[in-house]
């Protein structure tokens, strides 16, 4: 696990300094279509320092605040505080903060920059189908991405995404505007073409990295949680629940799906081809293979 943990702090900055050379580099090739016009370089290297920083403090808000997450105290929820409280003794770890989601289907996630800054998300879903001993497992889960740091590279992620979006979404307003009011048609085409060419590839980039940092990460948290909890059945048993039951999310995103314990969407077409979670009927039998060996 402690390997683990350190391979995640390095992956950490490897991502987020890959994240500030992809878009320098996208920013030369945009000043270069532009007619060497450098301040367009310069503004996207600014924006992608600045994005990255102000990223690593305010994204797990982000994604709490995309997902519909609603904070809860002890009063509010007590089996929830009760089961995630217990396993924190256990393990030695922080409280992390609480939140709810309403939404039938069942599922959960974690997110924040460190175990000290940290929150746990469900859904009602969740607690109405599970016991307690097939829920301990899933916040047990939860809980080893905090402790493993998986929680600080899913969000850089998660950052990488939106921002990659953003800058697509930015050429091609300038392309339609800028160039427009400008009188530069050249240049609107170029950035019309360089705005459809990153919207297309700017989402199987972002699916490719979700998909390769997110499955042995989903092997690695339900190992850990098993060990924690020592019942690794009471993990199969929620995870074939929540196959069962499993439905898109009301409030989905493909920028956050790699957060949650199931695949928040309904994957289709080539969404398969970057599944974010390994396919649940491998994640039992995986448990299953432990829980003969307590």
């Amino acid at each position: 696990m402690y390997s683990a943990i350190a391979r995640n702090k390095r992956n950490t900055w490897f991502i987020l300094i890959g994240f500030v050379l992809i878009l320098g580099l996208i920013g030369l090739v945009a000043g270069w279509l532009a007619g060497n016009n450098w301040w367009i370089t310069a503004f996207i290297l600014v924006f992608a320092g600045g994005y990255a920083t102000v990223q690593y403090f305010l994204a797990d808000r982000e994604a709490l605040a995309l997902s519909g997450a609603r904070a809860v105290t002890a009063a509010d929820a007590p089996r929830y505080h009760r089961l995630v409280e217990n396993l924190c003794i256990t393990t030695g770890s922080p409280m992390p903060a609480l939140y709810v989601v309403q939404d039938p289907s069942p599922n959960a996630f974690a997110t924040g920059r460190t175990p000290d800054k940290a929150a746990i998300t469900v859904t009602t879903g969740l607690f109405e189908r599970l016991t307690d001993r097939e829920l301990e497992g899933v916040l047990a889960h939860e809980l080893a991405h905090i402790r493993n740091y998986d929680i600080r590279v899913s969000l850089v992620v998660f950052g990488l995404v939106v921002a990659i979006g953003m800058l697509a979404d930015m050429f091609l307003r300038f392309a339609f505007f800028g160039g427009r009011r400008a009188g530069n048609n050249q240049a609107a085409v170029i950035f019309m073409l360089f705005g459809v060419v990153a919207a297309i590839v700017s989402p199987l980039l972002a699916g490719a990295v979700q998909a390769a940092i997110s499955r042995q990460r989903e092997y690695l948290a339900d190992a850990t949680g098993a060990m924690t909890t020592r019942d690794p059945d009471g993990l199969a048993s929620a995870l074939a629940k929540i196959a069962q039951h499993d439905a898109p999310l009301q409030r989905a995103h493909t920028s956050t799906a790699h957060l949650w314990l199931s695949n928040p969407l309904r994957p289709k077409g080539l969404a398969k081809l970057f599944a974010t979670h390994p396919p649940i009927p491998d994640r039992i039998a995986r448990l299953e293979h432990m829980g003969g060996r307590f």
